[in-house]
């Protein structure tokens, strides 16, 4: 019997196998907490690719030509909704910011005759003295409160890991969904033969439960940029298309999506008058709470599974740990911890 063995009667033996046994784990662990920047970036990849599989099959089946009987080779499905998705961004930025600059323009014009307007509104309330100049107001601000729109780009960057982590998500995805077949038949091999069919039976129930995160997604984004759309229109927002679909974007960017896509919204609103940006804001403040407290535990709890209380625990505790790539994988996590939870040991204490 080796004298590191926990089955050793030996006091010192036991206590020398404890070490060890600690030591390894601790390692492994300090190991794990020094790559999890690498590690986060291939889980958001793997979650992507297995999200994406479904619709790369579909794409993947068609025929190149009506007549023809050869089929779109897989790398080429994958481009095909790459080059979708960028272009429809780029178009999208190439029909907002010239009138944005344009609009912008304008309303810098106009921005002295507002601020004299506004000084002589708030000298009539008595909030400030007459003599009192916008120029001296700014310069008795705090200082470093900065410009609200860089910090927020630079925060969303920061978290998302800058352009290197943007590409190397988009890499990894490509070659995950080129290779999901060996990469899936090499996992299952990992386990026993007796057990092989079963987790490939959990792996592909995963799969099911990401696509539906990924379709939920989507979904919210088209019912926030409908609503958003409707409003707009009503208001009177010039543009209200255009900011609607940047709005539907932003809906799938959990925490600054919302953020990021109201302040386009907001700043053409403003060129129109303070009162329409002001009412923009408050319903693009009301757009949110409506989309954190029924719409996201709705759609989530209907695409992927979870009841409302478990997507909005795992989204409270997603952003408190990891904040917006947190936000970003709680739901996926939480249906994949469920499935795990249910076919294996629900399964195992029940097998009826």
């Amino acid at each position: 019997m080796s004298p590191t063995s926990p089955k050793s009667s030996d006091p010192r033996s036991l206590i020398r196998y404890a070490c060890v046994a600690l030591a390894v784990t601790v390692t492994l662990m300090w190991a794990l907490y020094l790559v999890r920047a690498p590690l986060l970036l291939i889980y958001v990849s793997a979650l992507f690719a297995t999200g994406l599989a479904p619709l790369v099959s579909f794409i993947e089946r068609q025929r190149i030509m009506t007549l023809s009987k050869r089929r779109l080779p897989r790398p080429v499905a994958i481009l095909l909704i790459y080059a979708t998705v960028i272009g429809s961004m780029v178009g999208i930025g190439a029909a907002v910011l010239p009138p944005m600059v344009a609009q912008s323009q304008q309303f810098w014009k106009d921005l002295p005759l507002h601020m004299d307007q506004v000084q002589q509104r708030l000298v009539s309330w008595g909030l400030i003295s007459p003599d009192a100049s916008f120029k001296e107001l700014l310069q008795q601000a705090p200082a470093g409160s900065g410009d609200l729109v860089t910090v927020v780009f630079t925060t969303l960057w920061g978290l998302v890991g800058g352009i290197f982590g943007l590409v190397s998500i988009l890499l990894l995805t490509f070659y995950f969904l080129v290779e999901s077949h060996d990469v899936l038949n090499l996992f299952v091999r990992l386990f026993p033969k007796g057990e092989r069919s079963r987790v490939s039976g959990v792996s592909e129930l995963i799969g099911v439960k990401i696509s539906a995160w990924l379709g939920g997604q989507m979904l919210l984004g088209l019912i926030i940029g409908t609503m958003t759309a409707v409003g707009y229109f009503f208001m009177g927002v010039p543009y209200f298309f255009v900011l609607a679909v940047i709005a539907g974007i932003g809906e799938m960017i959990p925490m600054v999506g919302p953020l990021l896509s109201a302040i386009p919204a907001v700043a053409v609103a403003l060129t129109v008058s303070p009162a329409l940006a002001l009412g923009v804001a408050g319903y693009c403040l009301v757009l949110q709470l409506v989309e954190n407290n029924v719409l996201v535990p709705k759609v989530m709890g209907q695409t992927v599974g979870l009841n409302a209380v478990t997507v909005i625990m795992s989204l409270a505790i997603g952003s408190e740990l990891l904040g917006f790539v947190g936000a970003l994988l709680a739901v996926p996590t939480a249906a994949i911890i469920q499935v795990l939870f249910e076919e294996l040991y629900l399964a195992e204490k029940d097998p009826a």
